[in-house]
């Protein structure tokens, strides 16, 4: 039996390529039959040469069960011992950070947990981590997620590899085998392995579908649910490749991302059927940071119906603070005005409508942002330039930086900030003729959000930056440029939240 077990696991390492050209992994063992399994076999498989990886153990102590949290942390140190394998142990306050966050026990665990073998993952220098998730796992995530509403991807269950926000890769060996299988497999081997009584109470919901409702749907199945539900898994899983293939193929045409909110041409999305719709949406919000834990299917079914109906400004807010808004002919999705991420860019003091001089060189505060200008020696700055006529923004620990470059010979000093006026005129990179600002502005469908926080930089003749959106085409750097002005723009609020959030020594 120990042999086919670990056959199993290792014809499953190979045909998922788990393991790859790994050089170290670590194992997370919390001492239950489950991650004893995967300790005993997957140094079974390196001894035998199934894979060249060192294994190193990881085990967390949640410290939610006083002293038996304890013991289980000395029992996979002393199981570790035996197969002479390293092991880190990392404690956790899940119930402060459940307070804190007014988080259940089960969500704040979860995220300290994945936080925590990250951490150690890095420090130890791992390329992977280990789990020991398995098919009865498998089933009830899916039964979870059918319970709260999911498509396609949420009926894929746990997936044999994902790789986390952070990069860090997690792999789940044992999702070929079931409870029954690992609890034989332990046996045979005279191997021991931890109870945790917390398991049996069902007013958590992953135990309630673990024992009440998995083994009602059994007893009405001929065949085995856990099985059924792994190879409905399986091609949830085919089904998502395959949508991920046709949005992968259209993002280039189809999104344009400017770093804090990307924008989709609702006149191709709306050509393609449901599914790829979902996928793209989803892809979106994955580059943006926001979160998919609280979305459901509601919350897609939403986005589809902003992005069908022909109203411009209709908006939806979605959990952790991010905004889908349908403006003219595109689907914007980003923060809301409330994220630290949501603002277009520096704060102006809309109170004062009285222009300020720029120190050149040096640095001018106006309103809520700060303005630096700097001159740069064009031979060794032009190769660098960026295209012209198209805003950097450089988000760093949530401070949102905006440059733009000049020709500063082309530019008459004194230079002044200040709010649009009505009548302003200027003339747009790329353009021969001068164009009212409003009536550029409406002409470029920018969201309401940006075009209130438009800002005017003039020279002592005319206006050579419309902030954020284009600089002027009498200013701009060209081959014969010697001389380049540089402008800087930084939210000071930005900057100083995030000092005020470092801490003191940071």
């Amino acid at each position: 039996m120990s042999s086919e077990f670990e056959k199993k696991i290792a014809d499953f390492l190979q045909i998922n390529e788990l393991v790859g050209s790994a050089a170290k992994l670590l194992l997370a063992v919390s001492g239950g039959a489950d991650s004893m399994a995967l300790l005993q076999a997957m140094h079974a498989l390196r001894t035998r040469k199934v894979f060249a990886a060192e294994l190193h153990c990881a085990h967390i102590n949640h410290q939610l069960r006083a002293g038996e949290a304890d013991l289980d942390q000395e029992f996979v140190v002393r199981q570790a011992a035996k197969l002479e394998l390293p092991v880190t142990t990392r404690r956790l306050d899940v119930r402060g950070y459940c307070r804190r966050n007014k988080l259940s026990i089960e969500t704040a665990a979860r995220e300290l947990r994945i936080r925590a073998l990250s951490d150690i993952a890095k420090t130890c220098n791992c390329d992977a981590i280990v789990t020991a998730h398995q098919k009865n796992d498998n089933a009830e995530t899916v039964l979870q997620r059918l319970t709260r509403g999911t498509g396609f991807r949420g009926l894929a269950g746990i997936w044999p590899a994902r790789v986390f926000t952070d990069g860090i890769k997690f792999v789940r060996p044992l999702l070929c085998v079931g409870r029954e299988q690992i609890v034989a497999y332990l046996r045979e081997r005279n191997l021991k392995w931890r109870r945790d009584h917390t398991n049996a109470d069902c007013t958590y919901r992953r135990n309630y579908i673990r024992h009440r409702l998995l083994p009602e749907l059994q007893r009405c199945c001929a065949g085995s649910v856990v099985e059924q539900l792994f190879e409905l898994a399986q091609s949830a899983r085919r089904f998502h490749a395959c949508l991920c293939a046709r949005a992968e193929q259209l993002w280039p045409e189809l999104a344009r991302d400017i770093g804090t909110e990307i924008t989709l041409d609702l006149k191709t999305f709306l050509r393609e059927p449901p599914p790829v719709k979902v996928e793209l949406i989803r892809r979106c919000l994955s580059n943006l940071g926001c979160g998919e834990r609280h979305l459901t299917r509601r919350h897609y079914e939403g986005i589809l119906q902003l992005a069908e109906q022909n109203v411009t400004g209709r908006k939806m807010e979605l959990p952790g603070g991010f905004v889908v808004c349908r403006q003219y002919g595109g689907l914007i999705i980003g923060p809301s005005q409330n994220h630290p991420a949501g603002k277009a860019g520096p704060c102006v003091d809309r109170q004062s409508d009285e222009p300020v001089t720029l120190n050149v060189p040096g640095h001018t505060r106006f309103g809520g942002c700060l303005i630096e200008a700097t001159t740069l020696d064009a031979g060794c700055s032009i190769r660098d330039a960026r295209r012209r006529g198209k805003m950097r923004i450089e988000n760093r620990e949530s401070r949102i930086q905006l440059v733009e470059q000049f020709d500063l010979d082309k530019v008459r000093l004194p230079l002044i900030a200040r709010p649009r006026r009505p009548g302003d005129r200027f003339v747009p990179l790329g353009l021969r003729s001068e164009k009212k600002v409003g009536k550029f502005l409406t002409a470029q469908r920018l969201p309401r959000r940006i075009r209130n926080r438009v800002l005017v930089v003039a020279d002592a003749e005319r206006i050579i930056w419309v902030w954020p959106v284009r600089m002027s085409e009498q200013a701009k750097v060209i081959p014969e440029t010697r001389t380049i002005l540089q402008l800087r723009m930084t939210d000071l609020d930005e900057r100083q939240n995030s000092v005020d959030t470092a801490g003191p020594g940071q």
